[in-house]
């Protein structure tokens, strides 16, 4: 076996050289991803503010919901708050009584706005604390005094000089540190706005106290006191090391959960590609030397030899390929990273993800992954090959998961959100699969429709394409599959993102009604304008939604806006199509939006349960449900419903109307969270996955001409021209690249129809540019593949 596998290798390394592509490129994305989920997951918030403090008690700032699945164990789901979960008073002089505590500092932020007229450029807003907190990283003078009026204040460096005056308060020192106001501690609670409570307390330690013992100290004065937050009830948190972070940078935790899901669900589609990938490639680089394995197995060779010879060989390959990828992996994986954490606004601020050294450990797994995979094939491609028309299982196969993927894409219609997002997913791959098994009969079917043009129409070399396609229908099979693979997915990832960003879009054009809009005000005070008819404000925060999805607990963090119900008229149209919006004027109301509406089997008159965005569990009553909730999210609150439990309740923006049609303004519309990295990550992926299918078109087609060269030659020996031949691959070319877009296309437009039909009620929309470019490439890989091979010799006169 080693020295059939040496010889073999030797021999054929041309044709293994598309095999050692592929590998090596896969090995890459896969390392790379590898090393991206590893830094995501050690990945926690900066601690800052709170780095002195060994231990700092805070909220908890997760919500929990556990259910009983049918016929198993209870399960919890959590899902992170973006809104401040505060602490009681009382825990403050809980933790200064504890032994070894030598101060129990509390900490509250705020924001304090410039006064400007409404709708003034310029107006600015400042962090604030109190200097009693900056002990707490600690931040210290670097010139003048603390503050000891509430007309005073210490500025962060850059925000100005002692003597000046910000926001209204006499600069009377300059600290090191971030840009923020410090006033004293009477003043930072009167600013902060919630009397009883706290944001946070840091808790300093006296010499020689180690940072375990004082944190079991806490923890157990905690409980014996019974403190709870004070929006869900929940005992409170001792936070230490990293975990601190947490108290600071409120989005980086449920920001990091998000992009963990998110590259877990993008590394197993590129998993799953590079498997169908990589068996074409290796299925096809044996199949090629079919008469070879039989000329063994007559001299004396088992089977068994014949596989193990062959498996060598593939793991040979593979091996030096998947070493070559992931030693590229880590340099591409640090270059991105390096390259999206310094995009502004990409990765929530104050997220940390690390890349210690040893995490690059995991390369050499994935490595070996991806060399088992690739052996895997040899089992199923080594095999004796069967006689024409064979195959009886793998077409059964192929048709049953065609069916499944059809079921799940009518399954995608019946479902709303993520769930559609999901079941569209599913029957994309299991179509592509599907199409994978039954490669050989689709090009089958498709030659026999065109047998007939291109033996009337084509001359010699229609019909010479046509007895081709006959004879070889594995051939073209194994050339389809990548087609297809890159067709579907390009347009699945492309057309699913587009689809919904131009019905969101268009939702936002018609609910917005208003002429004017403004910043750093507030409705009160932008109703006092001249000519100002209606103003309604815009706050913009989550809630958490609990429900089952099959039996198992499902948390949804969802964006929602708080607006004025006596302001909506003429500045904000959700498009109603029940109820009535004036009863948002009411405490404990919400409206809907209809698809939501739909699978709660909500209707204005019933109740529906929400976390608001501090894990206040409210039961709300429907008073409306709306038809535009891609722009205006799936839930409508009253501002003084949703104010009370944000970290700072000021508008985003206020809204107005003022009967004389003004300028067009900026629709408004909600961003779901972590928008702008999930799509910046999907457009990487997209390239990343359409690159590697398209090298295994390129290398598949490149690996069938290597093999043909011998067919050409004869060809030209029995008297086909240059000419011909050329003529012959020029409509195979064509036929690949028709067939593979038109199976392509019906395999992705079969789930987003239906993925878009369930979200926005209408067809799937692809920009016409990126239609082109998806037609373009395959096209020219394709005739690259089929003419580059045989370039030189198989056109030898």
């Amino acid at each position: 076996m080693r020295l059939l596998a040496a010889r073999s290798l030797r021999v054929h390394r041309k044709a293994w050289a598309a095999v050692f592509a592929a590998v090596a490129v896969t090995s890459a994305l896969l390392g790379a991803l590898a090393l991206a989920l590893g830094s995501v997951g050690l990945g926690h918030a900066r601690v800052e503010r709170y780095a002195a403090a060994p231990v700092v008690v805070a909220g908890d700032q997760e919500v929990r919901w556990t259910v009983e699945p049918w016929g198993s164990e209870p399960r919890t789901e959590t899902a992170g708050l973006t809104e401040r979960v505060r602490v009681p008073d009382e825990a403050v002089d809980v933790l200064r009584a504890v032994p070894g505590v030598r101060e129990a500092v509390p900490d509250d932020t705020f924001v304090v706005r410039e006064a400007a007229a409404p709708g003034a450029d310029g107006t600015r807003a400042y962090p604030g604390r109190s200097w009693d907190a900056a002990r707490l990283a600690p931040y210290r003078l670097t010139e003048g005094r603390e503050p000891r009026q509430a007309g005073e204040a210490v500025v962060g460096a850059g925000l100005g000089a002692v003597g000046d005056t910000v926001a209204g308060r006499e600069v009377v020192g300059v600290a090191d540190g971030p840009a923020v106001l410090y006033v004293t501690a009477g003043e930072a609670r009167r600013l902060a706005g919630h009397p009883g409570a706290v944001d946070a307390v840091g808790v300093l330690a006296e010499p020689g106290v180690p940072v375990d013992t004082l944190h079991a100290r806490v923890r157990a004065a905690l409980d014996e006191a019974g403190l709870k937050d004070t929006a869900a009830g929940q005992p409170l948190r001792a936070l230490t090391g990293d975990g601190r972070g947490a108290a600071e940078h409120l989005g980086a935790p449920p920001a990091r959960a998000e992009l963990l899901q998110l590259l877990a669900a993008v590394a197993a589609n590129v998993l799953l590609a590079a498997v169908l990938v990589l068996a074409s490639l290796v299925a096809q680089a044996l199949q090629q030397r079919a008469a070879e394995r039989e000329l063994l197995l007559s001299v004396g060779a088992t089977p068994r030899q014949v596989r193990g010879a062959a498996g060598r060989e593939v793991t040979r390959v593979a091996g030096a390929a998947a070493l070559l990828g992931v030693l590229a992996s880590g340099p591409v994986f640090l270059t991105l990273w390096s390259a999206l954490r310094a995009r502004t606004g990409v990765v929530p601020e104050g997220l940390e993800l690390p890349t210690p050294p040893w995490l690059f450990a995991a390369l050499p797994v994935v490595a070996a992954l991806v060399v088992g995979i690739t052996r895997f094939v040899v089992l199923f491609a080594a095999r004796r090959p069967g006689r024409p028309g064979k195959g009886g299982a793998r077409r059964v196969a192929g048709i049953v998961l065609l069916v499944l993927g059809a079921g799940s894409a009518g399954t995608a219609t019946l479902q709303g959100g993520d769930a559609a997002a999901a079941a569209a997913g599913a029957a994309t791959v299991t179509l592509v699969a599907g199409c994978a098994l039954l490669g050989p009969w689709i090009a089958g079917a498709a030659m026999a429709v065109l047998d007939r043009p291109f033996r009337r129409f084509g001359g010699a070399p229609g019909r010479l394409t046509a007895a081709g396609a006959a004879a070889h229908s594995r051939r073209l099979g194994a050339a389809l599959v990548p087609v297809v693979l890159v067709t579907a997915f390009a347009l699945v990832q492309l057309s699913a993102g587009a689809t919904m960003e131009r019905a969101a879009a268009a939702q936002a054009r018609a609910a917005t009604t208003a002429d004017l809009a403004f910043s750093g005000t507030t409705a009160e005070r932008v109703r006092k304008l001249p000519g100002v008819v209606a103003a309604t404000d815009v706050l913009r925060s989550s809630v958490v939604l609990a429900r089952t999805e099959a039996g198992s607990p499902r948390l949804d963090r969802l964006p929602v806006l708080g607006v004025d119900a006596d302001g909506l008229a003429g500045t904000l149209d959700p498009g109603v199509v029940a109820g009535d919006l004036s009863g948002l004027g009411r405490a404990g109301t919400v409206a809907v939006g209809a698809d939501m509406a739909e699978s709660l089997e909500a209707k204005p008159g019933s109740t529906v349960e929400l976390r608001l965005g501090d894990g206040t569990k409210k039961r709300l009553r429907v008073v409306a449900v709306y038809e535009r909730s891609l722009a205006l999210g799936e839930f409508l609150l009253p501002k003084a419903e949703l104010a009370p439990h944000m970290s700072d309740p000021y508008p985003a923006r206020v809204l107005a109307a003022d009967g004389h049609g003004g300028g067009p303004i900026v629709p408004e519309a909600v961003t779901p969270p972590g928008a702008e990295l999930n799509s910046l990550v999907s457009g990487g992926i997209v390239a990343a996955i359409g690159g590697l299918t398209l090298l295994s078109v390129l290398s598949t087609l490149a690996l069938i001409g290597a093999g043909r060269r011998g067919e050409l030659e004869l060809l030209r020996q029995v008297g086909a021209s240059v000419g011909q031949l050329r003529r012959m691959l020029g409509l195979e070319a064509g036929f690949l690249t028709a067939t593979g877009l038109l199976v392509g296309l019906v395999v992705g437009a079969l789930p987003l129809t239906a993925f878009a039909w369930a979200l926005t009620g209408g067809l799937p929309y692809l920009p016409p540019a990126q239609a082109v470019t998806i037609v373009g490439v395959v096209l020219v890989t394709v005739v690259a593949g089929v003419f580059l091979p045989v370039a030189r010799k198989g056109f030898r006169r």
